[in-house]
């Protein structure tokens, strides 16, 4: 929507501009005419969330700014239903114990509505509670009943001073700007009493709240830290008990010294048995050497045995040689023995050498001193072997130990890590539990919120709305003349403007007529008329001219989708412009009535024809018009033919082949939906020649109206009576 379609609307509904907001202000000023006196009372409470010294000050590493929730927690608990309740409770009690009004506690309309709103029979009864801690306590009672009663109904439903939603709304609380320190509170009521009233409890039950939820809070990390750390000093008393039971159950003192020393005295026994492995070794091996030797000895007596021997056997051989020859034995018997002795002489040789080679030794030890070594050497070894054993046994006995300490090891270390983790937790809890203590000891010295500045007491009202009621009345009807105007023009599928018309038929428009009202009257409107007609003339005659494949006379078709679009009017227009021009104009149009006649008028001669059955197939407009007329197109200049509404008639196809253009006429308050459209691309497709949209009956907002200067005045009464004739069947 564009700013000039926009100031054309409201100007179209400037009546609504002006009745809907006097309305609306109307009623603001109606309903505020007996508007009540609003007293508000003010007070200033300083929180210290920021800048008060504590008991924590000094251990804050980091200043962290948490006021803004600080400051959430404190509207929240001030808006709290309970909150709300208890100022309702206390501010109940003080009234009701009033015996007659008192302006600085209970003014008399408010006193009066109070003692109508309690039935007698509760008065007495709570009147049997003077005392206020009494009474206070009893109707704190019947608040919280599940039971109705007045004094719940008072409390809770009603729209009283005591009402909680009343309270709620008229309480407010701010953080002031530029601190988070000060606290400013305010609430308003129709009494000054009752402002100050509930502006003092309102503070009184919000530091006993906040006091009490503070408290609370550090109560219960107090006492889980309290629990957690009892729990702690459990397992560490566990954990050194399980740690003193192993030392005295493998009666270890130190276990690490004493695994140093097994392991370090291991290791010596271990150097020990070696050493005397080696000395066994040494003395097996020199007792070895000396029995080889005596050995030796025997060989050398073995040797002399033999030699002693084989000199025997080469004395006998000699002997039974000599006997033989001494004797004379037979040659080969002598043969045999010499070889004898041969034989035994070389085993006498041989056992001989053996002889000189044990006797001739350059290491040979007498026997005596081998003997004394020998003994010496095997009690060496036997020592030694009994050393052995006894070693092994306390290596044995080291090993047994060494495995013994090998487990107890990592069990000792499980302990001990169990203790050194118990120990380090319950040291953590332990500084946990001093910090809540501190914290809740701080909140105890400074939780309460510090008054500053007192509820005052209002003694003039404040200043009345009534006005601004009214402007924002006026405001709000504005709006509704705003959003009726667009919902109007959003809703509405009328075309009203020729750029919305432009937009919805797809093609420009040539000319556009308002609303005549008083033809006969020289007015604006027909003033913008006169022109539009001129303008229209000129471009039917410009499309004329251009058309030169055409046959004479050249027709001017002018068609509708609707009926009553204004056709007619239209087409007189033209037929007035073409008859001053001395132009022969035949105007052919369906018949409406059935008694139209041919009719002759300034040149201009009126055909009326009516639409038949076959009207689609009709060829020539000689046709159409009926026979007896005896219609003949040598004799006119123009043809102007009227086709009927094409939403409910057909379309002549062959007919319009000989069409010079089209005037397509659509009324500004008609629709232009889905049929119109297709109906329009129909015509289209089957003319195929070009097409003047004439926008009619639009408002006069939207018409460059000329001077009269600009414009010929008709000049007679036969053209005025033209002016008026305008198609709305």
């Amino acid at each position: 929507m564009t700013v000039e379609v926009f100031l054309r609307l409201l100007k179209q509904h400037v009546l609504w501009f002006i009745l809907i907001p006097c309305v609306t202000a109307g009623t603001a000023y109606f309903v505020t005419r007996n508007e009540p006196k609003v007293y508000k009372s003010q007070a200033t409470l300083y929180t210290g969330l920021v800048s008060r010294y504590s008991l924590l000050s000094d251990k804050q590493s980091g200043f962290v700014d948490r006021s803004s929730s600080a400051i959430d927690n404190i509207l929240t608990t001030l808006n709290s239903k309970e909150t709300l309740l208890q100022i309702g409770v206390n501010l109940l009690t003080d009234h009701l114990r009033l015996q007659q009004p008192d302006t600085l506690v209970l003014s008399e309309p408010g006193f009066l509505e109070l003692r109508q709103s309690i039935p007698p029979s509760w008065q007495n009864m709570l009147l049997m509670n003077s005392d206020s801690v009494s009474m206070h306590r009893y109707i704190d009672s019947l608040a919280r009943t599940p039971s109705d009663n007045p004094i719940k109904s008072l409390l809770i439903k009603s729209d009283s001073h005591y009402s909680i939603q009343q309270i709620g709304e008229k309480l407010k609380a701010s953080a002031r700007r530029n601190t988070n320190d000060v606290l400013t509170m305010e609430y308003e009521a129709n009494d000054p009493a009752v402002a100050q009233q509930t502006l003092v409890y309102a503070i009184k039950a919000l530091n006993l709240r906040y006091a009490n939820l503070k408290t609370s809070e550090t109560n219960s990390v107090v006492n889980y830290y309290e629990d957690k750390l009892q729990k702690a000093k459990e397992t560490l008393d566990r954990a050194e008990a399980n740690l003193r039971a192993f030392n005295t159950g493998h009666k270890v003192l130190n276990y690490e010294e004493e695994a140093s020393n097994v392991a370090t005295s291991r290791e010596e026994l271990i150097k020990e048995y070696n050493d005397e492995l080696m000395r066994k070794d040494a003395a097996k091996a020199a007792l070895d050497a000396l029995n080889r030797r005596m050995g030796q000895q025997g060989t050398m007596n073995a040797a002399n045995a033999d030699l002693n021997e084989k000199q025997k056997k080469l004395t006998n051989a000699e002997n039974k040689l000599s006997n033989a020859r001494a004797y004379g034995q037979p040659k080969h018997i002598i043969t045999r023995l010499q070889e004898e002795v041969a034989k035994a002489s070389d085993e006498l040789k041989a056992s001989a050498q053996k002889y000189d080679a044990a006797t001739n030794a350059s290491d040979a030890i007498p026997a005596q001193t081998m003997a004394s070594d020998r003994l010496a050497k095997s009690l060496e070894y036997e020592e030694s072997v009994a050393r052995l054993q006894v070693y092994k046994k306390r290596m044995n006995e080291y090993q047994a130990k060494t495995n013994e300490y090998t487990p107890l090891g990592s069990q000792l270390r499980q302990l001990q890590r169990d203790l050194s983790v118990a120990e380090k937790e319950y040291l953590d809890l332990l500084q946990q539990v001093e910090q809540s203590q501190t914290r809740r000891q701080d909140i105890a010295i400074g939780g309460t919120l510090e008054i500053m500045d007192a509820p005052d007491y209002p003694l003039a009202p404040q200043v009345s709305k009534r006005m601004q009621l009214i402007a924002i009345g006026a405001g709000v009807g504005i709006f509704i003349a705003l959003l009726l105007t667009a919902l109007r023009f959003w809703l509405d599928n009328r075309i009203h403007s020729p750029e919305q018309a432009e937009s919805l038929v797809g093609m420009p428009v040539t000319a556009l007529f308002p609303h005549v009202k008083k033809p006969n009257v020289f007015s604006k409107a027909t003033l913008a008329t006169r022109n539009m007609l001129e303008q229209l003339f000129n471009a039917v005659n410009i499309e004329i001219a251009q058309a030169t494949d055409k046959p004479f006379p050249p027709i001017i078709t002018l068609f509708s989708i609707g009926s009553k679009q204004g056709k007619t009017w239209v087409a007189n227009g033209l037929n007035q412009l073409y008859s001053e021009a001395d132009q022969q104009v035949a105007y052919c149009y369906p018949r409406v009535t059935g008694k139209e006649q041919k009719e002759r008028v300034n040149g201009i001669t009126f055909f009326p024809y009516t639409i038949r059955p076959d009207f689609m197939n009709v060829t020539g407009i000689d046709y159409l018009v009926d026979y007896s007329h005896g219609f003949d197109a040598t004799q006119f200049d123009r043809i102007v033919l009227e086709l009927p509404p094409l939403i409910n008639n057909q379309i002549p196809v062959y007919l319009l082949k000989n069409s010079v253009l089209s005037l397509l006429v659509v009324d500004a308050n008609s629709a232009w939906a889905r049929a119109e459209k297709q109906l329009l691309s129909l015509y289209v497709r089957v003319t195929n020649q070009p097409i003047l949209m004439v926008l009619n009956r639009v408002e006069d907002n939207y018409l460059d109206v000329p001077n009269r200067a600009d414009i010929r005045q008709p000049t007679s009464g036969a053209e005025r009576s033209l002016l008026s004739q305008r198609n709305i069947s």
